[in-house]
């Protein structure tokens, strides 16, 4: 391998003997930054007002430019290209005609000179993916991979690999693991640099096949369920365009932390949502109990609800009389019975059936007419089928539902509760779910998040929801299989990347299987991959963390750690929150992201101490500044999040803080796995015995 770099900026990876390479790579930047501001020039000058029909056409096509506008930003902070590939043939081309190879420079998005010719190559085209998976085994007809090093947008290095010549052995990368060890401050960041071959099968896998990744703490799955997102709308924008896609994080926080990397991809058109944002029918101002929480996010659910629903509809015992004209028309209660028990065994959505009935209605009278020699049309059925008795009929045998009044009625009737979910749920299962103080009406209740998922369910049965074209789900395992069915309504049409660790499910009802979970989502075809490589976590503290897995989930293979830094560890016994706060002061001398990570209980304590101390700190997904550093983090709220350094504080507080021990364990494996470059575990309790 070599790499030179600047005589300014000297870098241990770097020849300081033979610049000129370095020097060339850089003027290839500096032509490629001009290349892609003459592109965004382009398009700022498009003139568009001899273009367009009318102002609706307009405004569109004024947005989408806009948005192009935003895709082509020059971010002087983040590298145009971070690598370069030298193929032995052009790609596509007969190799026993012998043809020249070519060179591609790779990265965060395609730039072209004056005369088309690419200047940098998309990351997801696949000319660039032999930059993910070439190797000395197989090479991929490529001769060199040049990786580049930058210190903010300056390239100050590059290191080489000669995949086709036999005489150089394999080596790893230094700049790979300088930049996964890079110190991160804010924002979660890309990874279209350090990809690794088995992130990438998943990122480019096709659109037709959800994907369900299992991984630890550090893997990456959150990266590489946004970067497939990416790939996807590079591969199949049309269609995407047409159908949408949403990504779904656990916590506002969340993603606010991840809000960052698909823009900084150039994918700007993506909406990010919680599941109680897609199920947000009603104001939730309310609370379940545990054990409430996990009967209504059963799959049971669905079978009383339907049951509920379809209650509403009632057999005719009485016939229609339509009159048109001089002549009357009669539909018997028999003939709409059996209208009625044919749309009910189509088991179609309920407010389609209703929909249907007035028209199966008024095609009993159009068959009476043609028996009678008249030929009515389609208008004349239509007509019938408004007509004032029909519509009568309907209204009395299948009446509109109002989904919230529906579970409002549920929760708070224990005889129509009783009625609808016998054989379902038991007595005490009933009595746990029902309010003690009934609700007089749906803006007066104080609805809880599971009831909002009732609600949505309901909403389904009676009206199909919009599917999209494809879902990311992140921190899937914390998800009740009510939650998996309201985000499953959302891409029956398209499919899923679906993102968990069975062994960071903290709530009553975490998932337990994928196989079981992919089920609910309406999946169950889904292929599974697991990520056991850690990244980002250090050898040290993943291996202390790894202690809980046998207690929080037996079968799962702990994440074996690629890093060469081992991190920072240390478990500090003290007597006074001041040491605490002493010890986020002594991380904060490093360059950097510090997390003070407490059970939520301990918070108010931990804030006084950081005031007094005259120590800024910000909460979660809050955007951080240089001067401020530290974010202090209910245990709560810790997940999917990371920092470079973590005070973590008394684990046993963080266990207890749980409504049962296991529970608090996967809570703590947790905490336990967010530093990225060093971790100090300070207690005044003993530490649980399940960290030995």
């Amino acid at each position: 391998m070599s790499s030179p770099s600047a005589p300014s900026a000297p870098d241990p990876l770097s020849a300081p003997s033979a610049p000129d390479p370095l020097t060339r790579e850089r003027s290839h930047l500096t032509r490629s930054r001009a290349a892609l501001r003459a592109m965004r020039e382009d398009v700022e000058n498009l003139d568009i007002s001899d273009v367009t029909a009318n102002w609706v056409n307009a405004e569109v096509l004024a947005r989408q430019i806009e948005e192009r506008i935003k895709a082509l930003a020059d971010l002087s902070h983040t590298p145009l290209f971070f690598g370069r590939l030298d193929y032995l043939h052009a790609p596509g081309a007969d190799r026993a005609e012998g043809a020249d190879g070519e060179r591609f420079y790779i990265g965060r998005r395609h730039v072209h000179d004056a005369d088309g010719d690419p200047m940098v190559i998309d990351w997801r085209a696949p000319v660039s993916q032999p930059f993910y998976r070439a190797s000395k085994k197989d090479p991929m007809d490529v001769a060199l991979r040049r990786r580049f090093g930058y210190t903010g947008g300056d390239l100050t290095a590059y290191e080489d690999e000669h995949l086709s010549d036999p005489a150089e052995a394999a080596t790893t990368s230094k700049l790979l693991q300088r930049e996964i060890e890079r110190p991160r401050v804010g924002p979660m960041r890309d990874i279209v640099a350090t990809i690794q071959p088995e992130q990438d099968e998943i990122v480019r896998s096709g659109l037709s096949g959800t994907v369900c990744v299992q991984g630890g703490p550090g893997t990456g799955k959150t990266a590489v369920g946004l970067h497939r997102v990416a790939y996807l709308l590079y591969a199949h924008r049309e269609r995407l365009a047409r159908t949408g896609t949403l990504v779904i994080g656990p916590n506002a926080s969340f993603l606010h932390y991840i809000e960052q990397v698909l823009p900084a991809l150039g994918e700007l058109a993506v909406k990010q949502a919680t599941v109680d944002d897609l199920v947000a029918h009603v104001e939730v101002r309310g609370t379940d109990t545990a054990a409430a929480a996990v009967i209504k996010g059963d799959a049971r659910m669905t079978e009383v609800l339907r049951r509920a629903v379809r209650s509403h509809v009632t057999m005719p015992t009485e016939p229609v009389m339509v009159v048109r004209g001089s002549r009357r028309w009669r539909v018997p209660a028999y003939d709409l019975e059996e209208i009625v028990r044919e749309l009910l065994q189509r088991d179609i959505r309920y407010g389609a059936a209703r929909e249907a009935l007035p028209q199966r209605i008024a095609h009993a009278v159009l068959v009476q007419m043609e028996r009678s020699g008249e030929a009515p049309d389609d208008r004349v059925q239509d007509a019938v089928a408004r007509n004032g008795s029909v519509k009568a009929a309907v209204k009395a045998v299948w009446p509109p539902v109002d989904p919230a009044k529906l579970v409002l009625r549920l929760l708070a009737d224990a005889d129509f509760l009783a009625a609808h979910a016998a054989g379902i749920l038991d007595e005490e299962e009933q009595k746990e779910i029902l309010w003690a103080k009934p609700a007089r009406s749906v803006k007066s209740a104080k609805w809880s998040p599971a009831d909002a998922v009732l609600i949505d369910e309901v909403t389904d049965l009676v009206q199909r929801t919009h599917s999209l074209g494809h879902v990311v789900l992140d921190e899937a395992q914390d998800l009740s299989p009510m939650q998996y069915r309201a985000v499953g309504r959302r891409c029956t049409t398209g499919s899923a990347t679906v993102l968990g660790d069975l062994a960071q499910g903290t709530t009553p009802w975490a998932t337990r299987s994928w196989q079981e979970a992919l089920a609910h989502l309406g999946k169950s075809d889904a292929m599974v991959e697991e990520l056991t490589a850690g990244f980002r976590v250090p050898t040290d503290v993943i291996t202390y963390a790894s202690r809980l897995l046998p207690h929080i989930a037996p079968g799962l293979a702990p994440v074996a750690s690629v890093r060469e830094n081992p991190g920072f560890f240390q478990v500090r016994a003290i007597s006074a929150s001041g040491e605490v706060v002493a010890a986020c002061a002594e991380l904060l001398r490093n360059e950097g992201s510090t997390g003070l990570i407490a059970a939520d209980a301990r918070i108010p304590v931990l804030a006084e101490a950081l005031t007094a101390a005259g120590i800024g700190y910000l909460g979660p997904g809050e955007e951080t500044t240089h001067e401020t550093r530290l974010t202090l983090v209910p245990a709560s709220l810790a997940k999917g999040l990371e920092y470079d350094y973590v005070v973590l504080d008394e684990p046993q507080a963080v266990v207890d803080g749980e409504p049962d021990e296991r529970t608090g364990l996967r809570r703590l494996y947790v905490a336990l796995t967010r530093a990225v470059s060093g971790l100090v575990v300070t207690h005044a309790a003993p530490l649980p015995t399940q960290l030995g």
